[in-house]
């Protein structure tokens, strides 16, 4: 199966991401079946900060190419792919972390308690 994921490049604390098509057995920085785009997440202007080859991304995304978490959202944010069925798989991502957080809160409290 192909996945949309970024590769991490860049030097020490200044990292930079290519979206790449891959196989999912590859490791990330393996080889690519294509480059899709890249994301500088330092870069202060929005719209210098993200560029993709939409066109490609809809192309894999129609033949089943499943995207990684990151990808997924940024997509998402970008409107490309199914977003009825991202939607409700990020609500549902963020329920499981908002009970771990209660439950983490609830467990900082008792320990206050005891002591």
């Amino acid at each position: 199966m192909v996945r949309l994921r970024f590769q991490r490049y860049g030097r020490h604390n200044r990292p930079f991401y290519r979206l790449a098509a891959l196989d999912e057995r590859t490791r990330r920085d393996g080889p690519v079946i294509e480059t899709l785009g890249w994301y500088n997440p330092l870069e202060r202007d929005a719209g210098k900060q993200l560029q993709l080859n939409e066109e490609r991304v809809k192309y894999w995304l129609s033949v089943g190419a499943q995207p990684s978490d990151t990808v997924e959202d940024i997509l998402g944010k970008r409107g490309i792919g199914n977003l009825k069925k991202w939607d409700a798989r990020r609500t549902s991502r963020r329920e499981v972390i908002d009970k771990k957080r209660a439950a983490a809160a609830a467990g900082a409290a008792t320990e206050e308690k005891k002591a």
